[in-house]
Protein backbone atom coordinates (compact mmCIF):
# COMPACT_ATOMS: atom_id res chain seq x y z
CA UNK A 1 0.00 0.00 0.00
CA UNK A 2 2.48 2.58 0.70
CA UNK A 3 4.40 1.15 -2.25
CA UNK A 4 1.64 2.46 -4.24
CA UNK A 5 1.23 5.94 -2.67
CA UNK A 6 4.42 6.77 -3.27
CA UNK A 7 4.11 5.73 -7.01
CA UNK A 8 0.72 7.78 -6.92
CA UNK A 9 2.43 10.98 -4.88
CA UNK A 10 5.70 11.13 -7.51
CA UNK A 11 2.67 10.84 -10.60
CA UNK A 12 0.98 13.67 -9.35
CA UNK A 13 3.92 16.11 -9.64
CA UNK A 14 4.46 15.37 -13.06
CA UNK A 15 3.34 18.54 -15.27
CA UNK A 16 3.59 17.21 -19.02
CA UNK A 17 2.89 19.75 -22.09
CA UNK A 18 3.30 21.20 -25.27
CA UNK A 19 3.47 24.98 -26.38
CA UNK A 20 1.69 25.02 -30.02
CA UNK A 21 1.83 28.79 -31.79
CA UNK A 22 1.91 30.15 -35.23
CA UNK A 23 5.26 30.67 -36.57
CA UNK A 24 7.14 33.79 -34.94
CA UNK A 25 4.87 34.35 -31.77
CA UNK A 26 8.03 33.85 -29.60
CA UNK A 27 7.62 30.11 -28.86
CA UNK A 28 11.11 29.24 -28.66
CA UNK A 29 11.43 32.33 -26.80
CA UNK A 30 8.87 31.68 -24.35
CA UNK A 31 10.44 28.21 -23.58
CA UNK A 32 13.95 29.41 -23.31
CA UNK A 33 12.95 31.75 -20.58
CA UNK A 34 10.18 28.73 -18.98
CA UNK A 35 13.80 27.26 -18.81
CA UNK A 36 15.35 30.52 -17.28
CA UNK A 37 13.00 30.76 -14.06
CA UNK A 38 12.65 26.79 -13.78
CA UNK A 39 16.53 27.19 -12.73
CA UNK A 40 17.29 24.75 -16.05
CA UNK A 41 19.41 26.89 -17.67
CA UNK A 42 21.47 30.40 -16.08
CA UNK A 43 21.33 32.71 -19.50
CA UNK A 44 18.29 32.29 -22.22
CA UNK A 45 19.35 31.60 -25.69
CA UNK A 46 18.24 33.36 -28.30
CA UNK A 47 17.99 31.77 -31.77
CA UNK A 48 18.63 35.32 -33.36
CA UNK A 49 21.55 35.86 -30.89
CA UNK A 50 25.10 36.27 -32.08
CA UNK A 51 27.89 33.91 -32.88
CA UNK A 52 29.28 34.56 -29.32
CA UNK A 53 25.76 34.05 -27.83
CA UNK A 54 24.56 31.22 -26.35
CA UNK A 55 22.19 29.26 -28.73
CA UNK A 56 18.33 28.24 -27.84
CA UNK A 57 18.83 24.94 -25.44
CA UNK A 58 15.87 23.93 -27.69
CA UNK A 59 17.33 24.36 -30.91
CA UNK A 60 19.64 21.85 -31.09
CA UNK A 61 20.17 20.66 -34.39
CA UNK A 62 22.56 22.34 -36.78
CA UNK A 63 19.94 23.69 -39.22
CA UNK A 64 17.74 25.13 -36.61
CA UNK A 65 20.55 27.10 -35.41
CA UNK A 66 21.45 28.22 -38.85
CA UNK A 67 17.71 29.03 -40.11
CA UNK A 68 16.82 30.33 -36.52
CA UNK A 69 13.53 27.92 -36.57
CA UNK A 70 12.58 25.26 -34.32
CA UNK A 71 12.35 22.13 -36.97
CA UNK A 72 11.70 19.55 -34.95
CA UNK A 73 10.32 18.66 -31.37
CA UNK A 74 12.62 17.82 -28.32
CA UNK A 75 11.74 17.38 -24.72
CA UNK A 76 13.42 19.60 -21.99
CA UNK A 77 12.76 18.14 -18.28
CA UNK A 78 13.40 20.76 -14.56
CA UNK A 79 11.81 21.00 -11.66
CA UNK A 80 10.12 23.39 -10.09
CA UNK A 81 7.63 24.56 -7.05
CA UNK A 82 7.81 20.54 -5.87
CA UNK A 83 7.05 19.55 -9.64
CA UNK A 84 8.28 17.75 -12.28
CA UNK A 85 8.14 19.91 -15.52
CA UNK A 86 8.40 17.71 -18.76
CA UNK A 87 8.14 20.18 -21.67
CA UNK A 88 7.82 19.19 -24.79
CA UNK A 89 9.09 21.92 -27.74
CA UNK A 90 7.45 21.54 -31.25
CA UNK A 91 8.45 23.14 -34.61
CA UNK A 92 5.96 26.52 -34.94
CA UNK A 93 6.14 25.92 -39.06
CA UNK A 94 3.53 24.65 -40.70
CA UNK A 95 5.38 22.18 -42.50
CA UNK A 96 6.48 20.42 -39.38
CA UNK A 97 3.00 20.02 -38.54
CA UNK A 98 3.27 16.05 -38.22
CA UNK A 99 5.69 16.07 -35.60
CA UNK A 100 4.15 18.83 -33.55
CA UNK A 101 0.75 16.69 -34.03
CA UNK A 102 2.60 13.29 -32.71
CA UNK A 103 3.97 15.22 -29.95
CA UNK A 104 0.90 16.68 -28.86
CA UNK A 105 0.11 12.58 -28.17
CA UNK A 106 2.17 12.69 -25.73
CA UNK A 107 1.44 15.87 -23.69
CA UNK A 108 -1.46 16.41 -20.54
CA UNK A 109 -1.85 20.03 -21.68
CA UNK A 110 -0.68 22.68 -23.94
CA UNK A 111 0.22 26.46 -23.19
CA UNK A 112 -1.13 28.20 -26.60
CA UNK A 113 1.03 31.17 -27.35
CA UNK A 114 -0.45 33.80 -29.43
CA UNK A 115 1.06 37.12 -30.96
CA UNK A 116 -0.89 40.50 -29.10
CA UNK A 117 -0.59 41.91 -32.04
CA UNK A 118 -1.74 38.86 -34.87
CA UNK A 119 -4.02 37.24 -32.70
CA UNK A 120 -5.04 33.98 -33.80
CA UNK A 121 -3.44 32.70 -37.19
CA UNK A 122 -4.14 29.68 -39.12
CA UNK A 123 -1.36 27.24 -37.81
CA UNK A 124 -2.49 28.41 -34.54
CA UNK A 125 -6.09 27.08 -35.35
CA UNK A 126 -5.20 24.31 -36.89
CA UNK A 127 -3.21 22.61 -33.61
CA UNK A 128 -5.70 24.21 -31.50
CA UNK A 129 -8.29 21.96 -33.38
CA UNK A 130 -5.75 18.73 -32.49
CA UNK A 131 -6.09 20.09 -28.83
CA UNK A 132 -9.65 20.14 -28.82
CA UNK A 133 -9.84 16.74 -30.43
CA UNK A 134 -7.72 15.68 -27.72
CA UNK A 135 -10.05 17.36 -25.03
CA UNK A 136 -6.81 18.18 -22.70
CA UNK A 137 -6.46 21.80 -21.12
CA UNK A 138 -5.21 24.61 -22.62
CA UNK A 139 -3.60 27.88 -20.92
CA UNK A 140 -3.39 30.92 -23.25
CA UNK A 141 -0.58 33.36 -23.20
CA UNK A 142 -0.61 36.25 -25.46
CA UNK A 143 3.22 37.39 -26.04
CA UNK A 144 4.98 40.81 -26.82
CA UNK A 145 3.02 42.80 -24.90
CA UNK A 146 6.40 45.20 -24.88
CA UNK A 147 5.11 46.05 -28.51
CA UNK A 148 2.32 47.80 -30.35
CA UNK A 149 -0.53 45.22 -30.52
CA UNK A 150 -4.26 45.15 -30.29
CA UNK A 151 -6.82 45.98 -27.64
CA UNK A 152 -7.01 42.89 -24.73
CA UNK A 153 -10.53 43.10 -24.98
CA UNK A 154 -10.68 42.39 -28.65
CA UNK A 155 -7.96 39.39 -28.50
CA UNK A 156 -10.08 37.40 -25.97
CA UNK A 157 -13.23 38.12 -27.99
CA UNK A 158 -11.38 36.80 -30.62
CA UNK A 159 -9.85 33.80 -28.76
CA UNK A 160 -13.75 32.62 -27.86
CA UNK A 161 -15.19 33.51 -30.88
CA UNK A 162 -12.61 31.78 -33.63
CA UNK A 163 -11.87 28.68 -31.68
CA UNK A 164 -14.85 28.77 -29.28
CA UNK A 165 -13.94 28.30 -25.94
CA UNK A 166 -14.11 30.97 -22.71
CA UNK A 167 -10.98 33.09 -22.25
CA UNK A 168 -10.82 33.93 -18.83
CA UNK A 169 -7.95 36.37 -17.99
CA UNK A 170 -6.03 35.28 -14.60
CA UNK A 171 -3.32 38.62 -15.33
CA UNK A 172 -3.91 41.64 -17.18
CA UNK A 173 -1.86 43.91 -19.27
CA UNK A 174 -0.79 47.51 -17.87
CA UNK A 175 -0.46 49.52 -20.90
CA UNK A 176 1.73 47.91 -23.94
CA UNK A 177 4.00 48.59 -26.04
CA UNK A 178 6.87 51.55 -24.83
CA UNK A 179 3.99 51.81 -22.10
CA UNK A 180 4.22 47.96 -21.18
CA UNK A 181 4.67 48.82 -17.40
CA UNK A 182 3.73 44.98 -16.06
CA UNK A 183 0.43 42.98 -15.26
CA UNK A 184 -2.02 42.73 -12.32
CA UNK A 185 -2.43 39.42 -10.98
CA UNK A 186 -6.07 39.02 -10.54
CA UNK A 187 -6.19 36.11 -7.82
CA UNK A 188 -4.27 37.85 -5.51
CA UNK A 189 -5.33 42.17 -6.08
CA UNK A 190 -1.42 43.05 -6.96
CA UNK A 191 -0.10 44.95 -9.21
CA UNK A 192 3.35 43.46 -10.42
CA UNK A 193 5.86 46.29 -12.07
CA UNK A 194 8.98 45.10 -14.22
CA UNK A 195 12.26 46.53 -14.72
CA UNK A 196 13.43 46.38 -18.50
CA UNK A 197 15.74 44.26 -18.48
CA UNK A 198 18.65 44.37 -21.67
CA UNK A 199 17.82 41.43 -24.11
CA UNK A 200 15.62 39.97 -21.30
CA UNK A 201 18.66 37.34 -20.60
CA UNK A 202 18.71 36.96 -17.00
CA UNK A 203 15.28 37.11 -14.27
CA UNK A 204 13.56 40.69 -14.21
CA UNK A 205 13.22 42.15 -10.46
CA UNK A 206 9.66 42.75 -9.76
CA UNK A 207 7.92 45.49 -7.24
CA UNK A 208 4.60 45.19 -6.33
CA UNK A 209 2.02 47.94 -5.76
CA UNK A 210 -2.20 48.34 -4.88
CA UNK A 211 -3.53 49.29 -8.45
CA UNK A 212 -5.60 52.21 -6.17
CA UNK A 213 -2.76 53.55 -4.44
CA UNK A 214 -2.47 57.31 -5.73
CA UNK A 215 1.37 56.97 -5.76
CA UNK A 216 0.85 54.14 -8.34
CA UNK A 217 0.24 57.00 -10.34
CA UNK A 218 3.88 58.57 -10.40
CA UNK A 219 4.62 55.23 -11.43
CA UNK A 220 3.06 54.37 -14.35
CA UNK A 221 1.03 57.35 -14.96
CA UNK A 222 -2.66 58.87 -14.20
CA UNK A 223 -3.73 58.35 -17.53
CA UNK A 224 -2.63 54.38 -17.45
CA UNK A 225 -3.56 53.87 -13.40
CA UNK A 226 -7.15 55.32 -14.62
CA UNK A 227 -7.63 53.09 -17.61
CA UNK A 228 -6.37 50.20 -15.62
CA UNK A 229 -8.89 50.47 -12.88
CA UNK A 230 -11.79 50.52 -15.80
CA UNK A 231 -10.77 47.64 -16.91
CA UNK A 232 -11.05 45.81 -13.89
CA UNK A 233 -14.48 47.06 -13.42
CA UNK A 234 -15.16 45.09 -16.89
CA UNK A 235 -13.18 42.36 -15.50
CA UNK A 236 -15.06 41.74 -12.22
CA UNK A 237 -17.68 41.53 -14.33
CA UNK A 238 -17.04 38.52 -16.82
CA UNK A 239 -17.27 35.37 -16.81
CA UNK A 240 -15.26 33.65 -13.76
CA UNK A 241 -12.62 30.98 -14.03
CA UNK A 242 -13.85 27.23 -13.63
CA UNK A 243 -11.49 24.63 -12.83
CA UNK A 244 -13.83 21.81 -14.25
CA UNK A 245 -14.49 23.72 -17.57
CA UNK A 246 -10.66 24.10 -18.06
CA UNK A 247 -9.84 20.53 -17.40
CA UNK A 248 -12.88 19.75 -19.85
CA UNK A 249 -10.93 21.77 -22.49
CA UNK A 250 -13.69 24.28 -22.47
CA UNK A 251 -11.97 27.20 -20.76
CA UNK A 252 -8.82 28.38 -20.98
CA UNK A 253 -6.96 30.76 -18.30
CA UNK A 254 -5.47 33.64 -20.27
CA UNK A 255 -1.89 35.37 -19.03
CA UNK A 256 0.08 38.60 -21.39
CA UNK A 257 3.20 39.19 -20.64
CA UNK A 258 6.50 39.54 -22.79
CA UNK A 259 8.51 36.50 -23.06
CA UNK A 260 11.50 38.73 -24.26
CA UNK A 261 11.99 40.98 -22.03
CA UNK A 262 10.71 38.87 -18.97
CA UNK A 263 7.21 40.29 -18.17
CA UNK A 264 4.68 37.97 -17.15
CA UNK A 265 6.45 34.41 -17.63
CA UNK A 266 7.41 33.92 -13.88
CA UNK A 267 3.53 34.14 -12.95
CA UNK A 268 2.79 32.23 -15.74
CA UNK A 269 4.71 29.51 -13.88
CA UNK A 270 3.57 29.59 -11.09
CA UNK A 271 0.38 29.38 -12.13
CA UNK A 272 0.75 26.64 -14.52
CA UNK A 273 2.21 24.65 -11.79
CA UNK A 274 -1.00 25.22 -10.27
CA UNK A 275 -4.10 24.72 -12.79
CA UNK A 276 -1.96 21.94 -15.47
CA UNK A 277 -3.07 18.23 -14.55
CA UNK A 278 -0.73 15.39 -13.70
CA UNK A 279 -0.51 12.74 -15.58
CA UNK A 280 -4.28 10.26 -15.87
CA UNK A 281 -5.14 7.53 -17.37
CA UNK A 282 -4.78 6.75 -20.82
CA UNK A 283 -7.18 5.74 -23.52
CA UNK A 284 -6.88 2.28 -25.21
CA UNK A 285 -7.39 1.21 -28.97
CA UNK A 286 -10.70 0.31 -27.49
CA UNK A 287 -11.20 3.35 -25.91
CA UNK A 288 -11.16 2.14 -22.37
CA UNK A 289 -8.95 4.21 -20.00
CA UNK A 290 -5.68 2.86 -18.71
CA UNK A 291 -4.89 3.36 -14.96
CA UNK A 292 -1.87 5.22 -14.06
CA UNK A 293 -1.02 3.17 -11.29
CA UNK A 294 -0.83 -0.01 -13.59
CA UNK A 295 2.18 -1.58 -13.99
CA UNK A 296 5.03 0.38 -16.33
CA UNK A 297 3.70 1.21 -19.65
CA UNK A 298 4.54 3.36 -22.28
CA UNK A 299 4.50 4.38 -26.32
CA UNK A 300 7.01 5.76 -28.90
CA UNK A 301 5.97 9.19 -30.11
CA UNK A 302 9.06 10.32 -32.14
CA UNK A 303 12.17 8.58 -33.08
CA UNK A 304 15.38 11.07 -33.90
CA UNK A 305 18.29 9.88 -35.62
CA UNK A 306 21.96 11.25 -34.66
CA UNK A 307 20.99 13.22 -31.67
CA UNK A 308 24.68 12.69 -31.11
CA UNK A 309 27.00 12.28 -34.04
CA UNK A 310 29.32 10.83 -32.35
CA UNK A 311 27.53 7.74 -32.25
CA UNK A 312 25.22 7.73 -35.10
CA UNK A 313 22.38 6.36 -32.98
CA UNK A 314 18.62 6.47 -33.48
CA UNK A 315 16.77 7.70 -30.06
CA UNK A 316 12.92 6.41 -29.33
CA UNK A 317 10.90 9.09 -27.37
CA UNK A 318 8.89 7.25 -25.08
CA UNK A 319 5.99 8.32 -23.00
CA UNK A 320 5.14 6.90 -19.55
CA UNK A 321 1.90 5.93 -19.28
CA UNK A 322 1.48 4.11 -16.45
CA UNK A 323 3.34 3.28 -13.52
CA UNK A 324 6.95 3.05 -12.55
CA UNK A 325 10.18 2.63 -14.74
CA UNK A 326 13.81 1.52 -13.72
CA UNK A 327 16.51 0.84 -15.68
CA UNK A 328 17.43 -1.93 -17.74
CA UNK A 329 13.88 -3.39 -16.50
CA UNK A 330 12.57 -6.35 -18.81
CA UNK A 331 9.19 -5.43 -21.12
CA UNK A 332 7.01 -6.60 -23.69
CA UNK A 333 7.29 -4.67 -27.03
CA UNK A 334 3.54 -5.46 -27.47
CA UNK A 335 3.04 -5.00 -31.47
CA UNK A 336 5.42 -8.29 -31.92
CA UNK A 337 5.39 -9.80 -28.23
CA UNK A 338 9.36 -10.10 -27.67
CA UNK A 339 10.96 -9.70 -24.43
CA UNK A 340 13.30 -6.34 -24.47
CA UNK A 341 15.34 -4.87 -22.07
CA UNK A 342 15.72 -1.01 -21.08
CA UNK A 343 19.07 -0.57 -20.73
CA UNK A 344 20.32 2.52 -22.47
CA UNK A 345 17.33 5.20 -21.03
CA UNK A 346 18.38 8.29 -20.90
CA UNK A 347 16.42 11.53 -19.54
CA UNK A 348 16.21 14.45 -22.17
CA UNK A 349 17.31 18.25 -22.41
CA UNK A 350 17.48 19.29 -25.41
CA UNK A 351 20.48 17.14 -27.30
CA UNK A 352 22.21 16.21 -24.00
CA UNK A 353 22.17 13.17 -22.54
CA UNK A 354 21.32 11.74 -18.54
CA UNK A 355 20.92 8.03 -17.64
CA UNK A 356 18.19 7.72 -15.95
CA UNK A 357 17.56 5.14 -13.42
CA UNK A 358 13.83 5.71 -12.33
CA UNK A 359 10.60 7.73 -14.33
CA UNK A 360 7.26 7.84 -13.65
CA UNK A 361 3.82 8.16 -15.48
CA UNK A 362 3.90 11.18 -17.33
CA UNK A 363 7.65 11.36 -17.98
CA UNK A 364 9.41 11.30 -21.39
CA UNK A 365 12.59 9.17 -21.19
CA UNK A 366 14.81 8.83 -24.84
CA UNK A 367 15.58 4.88 -25.46
CA UNK A 368 18.74 3.80 -27.62
CA UNK A 369 16.96 2.47 -30.43
CA UNK A 370 18.46 -0.91 -32.21
CA UNK A 371 15.88 -0.98 -35.15
CA UNK A 372 13.25 -2.42 -32.85
CA UNK A 373 10.67 0.74 -31.73
CA UNK A 374 8.63 2.38 -34.61
CA UNK A 375 6.36 5.38 -34.28
CA UNK A 376 3.44 4.13 -31.97
CA UNK A 377 4.74 0.65 -30.50
CA UNK A 378 3.38 0.33 -26.92
CA UNK A 379 5.66 -1.43 -24.25
CA UNK A 380 4.67 -3.35 -21.13
CA UNK A 381 5.83 -4.62 -17.85
CA UNK A 382 2.55 -6.07 -17.17
CA UNK A 383 -0.10 -7.35 -19.72
CA UNK A 384 0.27 -6.19 -23.32
CA UNK A 385 -1.88 -2.61 -24.27
CA UNK A 386 -2.49 -1.07 -27.65
CA UNK A 387 -2.86 2.77 -26.89
CA UNK A 388 -5.05 4.75 -29.30
CA UNK A 389 -2.86 5.11 -32.47
CA UNK A 390 -0.67 8.35 -33.47
CA UNK A 391 -2.08 9.78 -36.38
CA UNK A 392 -0.71 9.74 -39.88
CA UNK A 393 -1.79 12.24 -42.28
CA UNK A 394 -1.18 12.16 -46.31
CA UNK A 395 1.08 13.68 -47.72
CA UNK A 396 1.12 16.86 -50.58
CA UNK A 397 4.30 17.66 -51.54
CA UNK A 398 6.46 14.82 -53.88
CA UNK A 399 9.93 14.98 -54.74
CA UNK A 400 12.35 12.81 -56.65
CA UNK A 401 15.93 12.40 -55.16
CA UNK A 402 18.21 11.23 -56.42
CA UNK A 403 22.44 10.71 -55.39
CA UNK A 404 24.92 12.70 -56.89
CA UNK A 405 27.40 10.35 -56.43
CA UNK A 406 26.53 6.35 -57.30
CA UNK A 407 29.06 4.56 -55.50
CA UNK A 408 27.32 5.82 -51.82
CA UNK A 409 24.25 4.30 -52.25
CA UNK A 410 24.99 2.74 -49.19
CA UNK A 411 24.95 5.65 -47.10
CA UNK A 412 22.46 6.93 -49.30
CA UNK A 413 20.08 4.05 -48.84
CA UNK A 414 20.77 3.96 -44.64
CA UNK A 415 20.24 7.86 -44.13
CA UNK A 416 17.06 7.89 -46.41
CA UNK A 417 15.84 4.68 -44.30
CA UNK A 418 16.49 6.37 -41.03
CA UNK A 419 14.96 9.42 -41.63
CA UNK A 420 11.72 7.91 -42.89
CA UNK A 421 11.80 5.84 -39.65
CA UNK A 422 11.54 9.62 -37.96
CA UNK A 423 7.94 10.24 -39.53
CA UNK A 424 9.28 13.79 -41.04
CA UNK A 425 9.40 11.97 -44.44
CA UNK A 426 7.74 8.85 -46.54
CA UNK A 427 9.40 7.16 -49.07
CA UNK A 428 7.53 6.13 -52.00
CA UNK A 429 8.99 3.60 -55.00
CA UNK A 430 8.48 3.25 -58.67
CA UNK A 431 9.13 -0.50 -57.69
CA UNK A 432 9.01 -1.42 -54.71
CA UNK A 433 12.84 -0.79 -52.66
CA UNK A 434 14.10 0.66 -55.28
CA UNK A 435 16.45 3.18 -53.91
CA UNK A 436 17.91 4.47 -57.18
CA UNK A 437 15.00 7.06 -57.93
CA UNK A 438 13.32 7.38 -54.24
CA UNK A 439 10.19 9.47 -54.14
CA UNK A 440 9.54 11.65 -50.94
CA UNK A 441 7.21 12.64 -49.71
CA UNK A 442 5.99 15.28 -47.19
CA UNK A 443 3.59 17.77 -45.64
CA UNK A 444 5.28 20.77 -46.67
CA UNK A 445 8.30 21.83 -48.93
CA UNK A 446 11.07 22.64 -46.59
CA UNK A 447 11.06 18.90 -44.93
CA UNK A 448 12.52 18.49 -48.70
CA UNK A 449 15.31 20.98 -47.82
CA UNK A 450 15.92 19.39 -44.45
CA UNK A 451 16.38 16.03 -45.78
CA UNK A 452 19.10 17.22 -48.45
CA UNK A 453 20.80 18.98 -45.11
CA UNK A 454 20.81 16.20 -43.31
CA UNK A 455 21.84 13.61 -46.11
CA UNK A 456 25.03 15.88 -46.40
CA UNK A 457 25.55 16.49 -42.89
CA UNK A 458 25.38 13.63 -41.09
CA UNK A 459 25.38 10.49 -43.95
CA UNK A 460 27.58 12.43 -46.31
CA UNK A 461 25.48 11.99 -49.31
CA UNK A 462 24.98 14.96 -51.95
CA UNK A 463 22.13 14.58 -53.79
CA UNK A 464 20.02 16.24 -56.53
CA UNK A 465 16.12 16.99 -55.97
CA UNK A 466 13.13 17.41 -58.50
CA UNK A 467 9.82 18.54 -57.14
CA UNK A 468 7.06 16.89 -59.00
CA UNK A 469 3.46 18.04 -60.16
CA UNK A 470 1.50 15.86 -57.81
CA UNK A 471 -0.50 17.13 -55.23
CA UNK A 472 -2.41 13.85 -53.35
CA UNK A 473 -1.69 10.32 -52.53
CA UNK A 474 -4.14 7.95 -51.64
CA UNK A 475 -2.98 4.04 -50.86
CA UNK A 476 -4.99 1.03 -51.91
CA UNK A 477 -5.39 -2.80 -50.56
CA UNK A 478 -3.77 -4.16 -53.61
CA UNK A 479 -2.82 -3.60 -56.98
CA UNK A 480 -5.74 -3.15 -59.38
CA UNK A 481 -5.78 -5.23 -62.63
CA UNK A 482 -6.80 -2.10 -64.74
CA UNK A 483 -6.78 1.70 -63.52
CA UNK A 484 -9.35 3.56 -65.82
CA UNK A 485 -8.83 7.32 -66.02
CA UNK A 486 -5.72 7.48 -64.75
CA UNK A 487 -4.22 10.39 -66.68
CA UNK A 488 -2.52 12.72 -64.15
CA UNK A 489 -2.30 9.34 -62.12
CA UNK A 490 0.58 7.19 -61.23
CA UNK A 491 1.28 4.05 -59.32
CA UNK A 492 4.12 3.71 -56.80
CA UNK A 493 4.66 1.54 -53.49
CA UNK A 494 5.50 2.63 -50.12
CA UNK A 495 8.45 1.05 -47.35
CA UNK A 496 6.34 -1.86 -47.47
CA UNK A 497 5.94 -2.43 -50.45
CA UNK A 498 1.96 -1.43 -50.27
CA UNK A 499 0.85 0.16 -53.92
CA UNK A 500 -0.29 4.46 -53.63
CA UNK A 501 -1.55 6.71 -56.32
CA UNK A 502 -0.48 9.75 -56.81
CA UNK A 503 -2.97 12.72 -58.04
CA UNK A 504 -1.82 15.86 -59.95
CA UNK A 505 -4.71 17.25 -58.11
CA UNK A 506 -7.99 16.63 -56.06
CA UNK A 507 -9.77 16.83 -59.88
CA UNK A 508 -8.14 13.53 -60.98
CA UNK A 509 -7.99 12.05 -57.58
CA UNK A 510 -11.87 12.72 -57.47
CA UNK A 511 -12.79 11.69 -61.34
CA UNK A 512 -10.42 8.63 -60.65
CA UNK A 513 -13.13 7.00 -57.99
CA UNK A 514 -15.50 8.36 -60.31
CA UNK A 515 -14.34 5.95 -62.77
CA UNK A 516 -13.30 3.16 -60.51
CA UNK A 517 -15.83 2.70 -57.83
CA UNK A 518 -14.75 -0.82 -56.68
CA UNK A 519 -11.48 0.55 -55.99
CA UNK A 520 -10.96 1.93 -52.22
CA UNK A 521 -9.05 5.18 -51.68
CA UNK A 522 -6.85 5.70 -48.02
CA UNK A 523 -5.35 8.83 -47.23
CA UNK A 524 -3.23 6.02 -45.13
CA UNK A 525 -1.58 2.82 -44.95
CA UNK A 526 -3.15 2.40 -41.70
CA UNK A 527 -6.78 3.00 -42.77
CA UNK A 528 -6.18 0.79 -45.94
CA UNK A 529 -5.00 -1.91 -43.36
CA UNK A 530 -8.14 -1.65 -40.82
CA UNK A 531 -10.07 -1.74 -43.68
CA UNK A 532 -9.48 -4.85 -44.21
CA UNK A 533 -10.80 -5.99 -41.15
Amino acid sequence: MQEKSTLLSEIKRRRTFAIISHPDAGKTTLTEKLLLYGGAIQLAGSVRARQNQRRAASDWMELEQKRGISITSTALEFPYAGCQINLLDTPGHQDFSEDTYRTLFAADAAVMLLDSAKGVEPQTLKLFAVCRQRGFPILTFINKMDRPGRDPFDLLDEVEKVLGIAAVPLNWPVGSGSDFKGVYETRERQLHLFDRVEHGARRAPVRVANPSDPALAAVIGQDLQATLLDDLELLNAGTDFDMARFLRGQLSPVFFGSAVTNFGVQLFLDRFVELAPPPDDRPLLDGAPYPVDEPFSGFIFKIQANMDPAHRDRIAFMRICSGRFERAMAVTHCPTGKPVRLSQAHRLFGQERIPVEEAFAGDIIGLVNPGVFSLGDSVSAGPSVAFEPIPRFAPERFALLRMANPTQRKPFVKGLEQLSEEGAIQLLFKQAGDFREAILAAIGPLQFDVVQFRLVSEYGVETHIEPLSYSCARWLREVPDALDGSYGTRLVYDSGGHPVLLFESDYWRDRFAQQNKSIALFATHREAELSRT
